[in-house]
């Protein structure tokens, strides 16, 4: 049916007379030249065909689920979407980050301040996954716990501190069961990904920077006895290259691994669960500039809640 189908055209756009003009009139060479054509016709049709149906047999730019923000083209990263969630009357952003390879530790950027556990500088590649695009606030937190243990309380949309590594877990389970969704801290190397921009990535000192002063609340701008001593609202300063606020100050982030030295190895969505001391990342209002950091590694006990450390989630494709 095809043949014939292409047959058709091949005669109606006037190949036919040129076969013939070509093979002198010989009814064999006639025959052998309009199969040939006709196979790279039918050739070409399959190849256009496949070219446009190629991701996971849909058209470009069809096949997605607006109402839960995903595509279901399946192709990594650039088909996912931003997705909120409401709680409690409470919204959050979830924001999408394409997986990569990149140089976790200590890159050229990082000195002279870079410190000797930011070492060896060696090659992650993760899968896709999201972040949330701000630090989780006191107004989430309440919404999902009930309860408010910031010692900046009053403030809804300031991110919640004084919350142990444990206490964030239980936060996290909570939440998962309320939206259905697979809620956790992010590991150390997808918080370094996204604080670095992920596949977006300029090389910043900080994230989003080299001028701490337009992306982070740390020591310098939240000086104590004056009246931006503490905590400030999330996504007041200058995101970064995904769109995430705060990865640099504000509150340091707990993450989801344990503390433990770096390996030249390259690695794959490394976990590191042998350590005993928790992760804190991205500095805080009450951190100097070389605490700031992208690959600043701070670390303490899970039971340690203070006015400095926070969280931040990722939500697990």
């Amino acid at each position: 049916m095809l043949f014939d189908i292409s047959f058709f055209y091949l005669q109606k756009y006037y190949f036919y007379q040129i076969i013939c003009y070509i093979c002198a009139n010989n009814p064999i060479k006639i025959i052998i030249m309009k199969k040939f054509f006709t196979f790279l016709l039918v050739v070409a049709i399959i190849a256009g065909i496949y070219y446009f149906m190629e991701d996971d047999g849909n058209p470009p730019g069809g096949g997605t689920d607006t109402e839960n923000g995903t595509g279901s083209n399946s192709g990594p990263g650039k088909h996912l979407k931003t997705q909120k969630f409401t709680v409690n009357g409470v919204t959050f952003t979830m924001i999408p980050v394409e997986g990569g390879s990149f140089t976790m530790g200590a890159t050229p950027e990082q000195f002279p301040e870079s410190r000797r556990d930011e070492s060896p500088a060696h090659k992650v590649t993760l899968s896709d996954y999201y972040i949330g695009q701000t630090e989780v606030t006191q107004a989430l937190w309440y919404a999902v716990m009930g309860s408010n243990p910031s010692m900046f309380s009053g403030h809804p949309n300031h991110p919640v501190e004084n919350v142990s590594w444990a206490s964030c877990y239980g936060f996290v389970s909570k939440l998962s069961q309320m939206t259905g969704k697979k809620f956790r801290m992010p590991t150390e190397a997808e918080w370094e990904y996204a604080a670095r921009g992920g596949k977006k990535g300029k090389g910043y000192k900080f994230s989003g920077s080299h001028d701490l002063n337009k992306v982070a609340w740390y020591s310098e701008n939240c000086k104590i006895n004056t009246a931006d001593y503490g905590t400030h609202p999330v996504a007041t300063k200058a995101p970064n290259e995904l769109g995430l606020y705060d990865m640099t100050g504000n509150v340091c982030e707990f993450i989801h691994d344990s503390y433990g030295a770096y390996s030249a190895e390259a690695q794959t969505n490394p976990c590191n669960s042998n350590g005993l001391s928790n992760l804190q990342r991205g500095g805080s209002w009450h951190d100097p500039y070389d605490r700031c950091r992208v690959a600043f590694r701070g670390y303490s006990g899970n039971l340690m809640p203070s006015g400095y450390i926070g969280m931040r989630l990722v939500m697990i494709m």
